[in-house]
């Protein structure tokens, strides 16, 4: 476009007072004018350039989904070798599984926009000590070592949000809903003539009519460590997140994956009404009210007898889609992952209570997960309809 300046108008009537003389003139003198008129001055095209900048979106708050469970969701998915059955390497270069996991060159493929932080407790730090803990990753989220269901939620999650994702895990392994994560506020309860902790008690259970007998540790110790170090590095998210530039987050959802330590009469009786206060529990302590909770069923084993399969159907009872709990609807959803049990024969090890270590089983419930927390931001209150 032409700017008309008094200088550009002036310009103008010259050339009209040089038509008199000449057409040939007057057509070198247009030429020269829109040649001049169309060139931006390098000070405007600075200040255009700056006042772009300026009107630029500012950084959006990054989304961060809170990772908690016992072993198997801290992860034990094996990564490699490629000949080793049932590992992520094997699946994808010899089963050619999950193609977007790796690049043309066959390396790993990482998402820088994806961050993926694990925290737990430091060992030798006192039980009481709530503030020290160890980093065990933070960095971009790629395959490395072994995995646990944060990879395939990752690429489902990172895909959905325009915006910077944090998967922000703290947990560590062998813990039980009952006793070691057990949230603020649960009460005692008793079964078969022995009374069960309810908060900060020193004992998992004691005969009834007589005194509990301290342990170092207390019921909801690991739920008060893992939701601490999770709420330093929210405190500290430069530390974590590369580039972060004071925007802010939002707890956009919380991911769990446990049972496999409550396998016994008194805590498996007891699973879902300890879950249903997990979820209340943890959306006030963060703030987050209106976060959305996924989980999947897990006790290490196909879970379909036994204590395994009670604590299944408790998991899945708490799904805001069967209507037990009108409060969950559109918010929680719990998901059946229990057919991608594998064996070990296809596995990287006999193992059961992790999974054999099959890659497989572990990206899949991640996968599962992902799509079931992008299924509560999409659709919220859409219920299942029967087949």
């Amino acid at each position: 476009m032409i700017r008309w300046t008094n200088r550009s108008i002036g310009r103008f009537l010259s050339w009209s007072l040089l038509t008199t003389i000449g057409w040939g003139i007057a057509t070198l003198s247009a030429v020269g004018i829109a040649q001049v008129e169309l060139v931006e001055p390098v000070e405007q095209a600075a200040s255009r350039q700056d006042s772009n900048q300026t009107a630029a979106d500012p950084p959006q708050p990054v989304q961060v989904y809170i990772m908690l469970g016992q072993s198997n969701m801290l992860g034990f998915g094996r990564v490699g070798p490629a000949e080793t059955v049932g590992s992520l390497e094997y699946l994808v270069k010899t089963q050619q599984k999950y193609p977007h996991l790796i690049d043309d060159s066959g390396t790993w493929t990482t998402r820088s926009d994806v961050r993926y932080v694990h925290v737990m407790d430091k060992r030798g730090v006192d039980f009481n000590n709530l503030e020290e803990f160890q980093t065990v990753r933070n960095e971009w989220l790629t395959p490395k070592g072994s995995f646990g269901p944060e990879l395939g939620f990752g690429h489902v999650i990172g895909d959905f949000h325009d915006q910077p994702v944090l998967l922000l895990k703290a947990c560590i392994g062998n813990r039980s809903l009952g006793w070691d994560l057990l949230p603020p506020g649960s009460e005692r309860f008793e079964h078969e003539g022995k009374v069960y902790a309810g908060y900060k008690d020193v004992a998992n259970f004691w005969d009834k009519g007589t005194e509990p007998k301290p342990v170092p540790w207390y019921a909801g110790r690991q739920y008060d460590a893992d939701t601490r170090h999770a709420q330093i590095v929210l405190q500290n998210l430069a530390d974590y997140y590369p580039d972060y530039q004071g925007q802010g987050y939002e707890i956009a959802g919380f991911v769990w994956w446990q049972g496999h330590k409550d396998q016994n009469a008194a805590l498996a009786g007891r699973y879902e009404q300890n879950l249903v206060h997990l979820i209340k529990t943890l959306r006030q302590d963060f703030q987050a009210p209106n976060a959305k909770f996924v989980l999947a069923t897990g006790c290490g084993n196909p879970g379909r007898t036994g204590f395994g399969l009670q604590i299944a159907e408790a998991q899945l009872a708490v799904d805001g889609r069967g209507g037990k709990y009108p409060e969950f609807a559109g918010n929680v959803a719990a998901v059946d992952v229990r057919d991608w049990w594998r064996e070990a024969d296809v596995s990287p090890v006999n193992q059961g209570h992790h999974y054999h270590h099959n890659a497989e089983t572990y990206y899949e419930v991640g996968h599962a997960l992902g799509q079931a927390m992008v299924g509560l931001w999409n659709d919220p209150i859409k219920k299942e309809q029967p087949n």
